[in-house]
């Protein structure tokens, strides 16, 4: 009996050890991918200038994730017989986890569209400096002007230049700024013309025209190449889309046999690499139709 009671408590204070050591773990994990991701999303966030608490975007992401799993969940409720804690525990975790990325994946893409009208515009603001220092302003004053342009998000990014600028930030290293704000290869060509033109005394106004016909041309020519893969990136979607679209259809025309998905590990793997290799087509697509100009 006291070989029994002895045995029991080890076992019980090695469980407490480890589920102790378990949860640390967890908590470390969790404040570091925390971290991880305000300093991530801040970034994004900046770049589509969003006054919104970093931390809502992760509460989002969660409330998002749970909304979906309920959903999910309740949809197989819904679609099956013989509902099952492990039929429900997949489904949840299929639909969180797809769910969860949506957030940052937004902010990522008005991202993308925010720099690509910026690129658009940079063409006019370029022309606009240098008529502005053909008729003997100087460069400040040019750049106050394009910043006085109600033209977003070319004027917002401008008008945080010349209050850098006003604050005492030199041109150089406010336009130091702007590249790494913006990450835009364009206007840092743009950048270094202004400092290059400025410490030897070169003529900006005609290397600012030169510029914006480089820019004019690059536009033309990435609107050419987004025309002619068009037809490959709707692949790569529709390609995405048929395996869930074949699933959703099956599991409402045969859901007994597409349950064996679910209750067997098998099927389990089998969904698995299903989904795998169903993002690495779509990535490998997006790769190929993605040409940089």
């Amino acid at each position: 009996m006291n070989l029994t009671l002895l045995a029991s408590l080890c076992a019980g204070i090695a469980a407490t050890c480890t589920a102790l050591i378990f949860i640390e773990f967890l908590t470390a994990f969790s404040v570091r991918y925390r971290e991880r991701f305000i300093q991530e999303a801040s970034v994004e966030m900046d770049d589509v200038l969003l006054n919104m608490p970093l931390s809502k975007i992760l509460d989002i992401s969660f409330a998002l994730a749970a909304l979906c799993a309920a959903v999910a969940v309740m949809a197989v409720a819904f679609f099956v017989a013989n509902m099952t804690l492990t039929k429900g525990l997949i489904a949840a975790l299929l639909a969180g986890g797809a769910a969860f990325p949506c957030p940052r994946l937004l902010l990522r893409h008005l991202r993308k569209q925010r720099l690509a009208k910026f690129n658009e515009q940079l063409e006019d603001a370029l022309l606009s400096i240098s008529g502005s220092l053909k008729a003997g302003f100087s460069i400040n004053q040019a750049l106050e002007v394009v910043a006085n342009e109600n033209r977003k998000p070319l004027s917002s990014e401008f008008s945080l230049l010349m209050h850098e600028i006003h604050l005492g930030v030199s041109l150089d290293e406010a336009l130091d700024k702007m590249v790494s704000r913006l990450n835009c290869q364009d206007f840092e060509l743009v950048a270094i013309a202004i400092v290059t033109a400025r410490q030897t005394g070169g003529e900006l106004t005609s290397i600012l025209e030169r510029l914006a016909s480089v820019i004019r041309e690059r536009v033309r020519i990435t609107g050419r190449v987004k025309a002619l893969t068009a037809q490959g990136r709707m692949q790569a979607v529709i390609i995405g889309l048929m395996p869930w679209a074949l699933f959703c259809g099956m599991m409402y025309i045969a859901s007994d046999m597409m349950m064996n998905f679910f209750s067997t590990l098998p099927g389990i793997l089998c969904i698995v690499l299903v989904i795998l290799l169903d993002l690495t087509g779509f990535l490998v697509i997006r790769k190929i139709t993605t040409i940089d100009i």
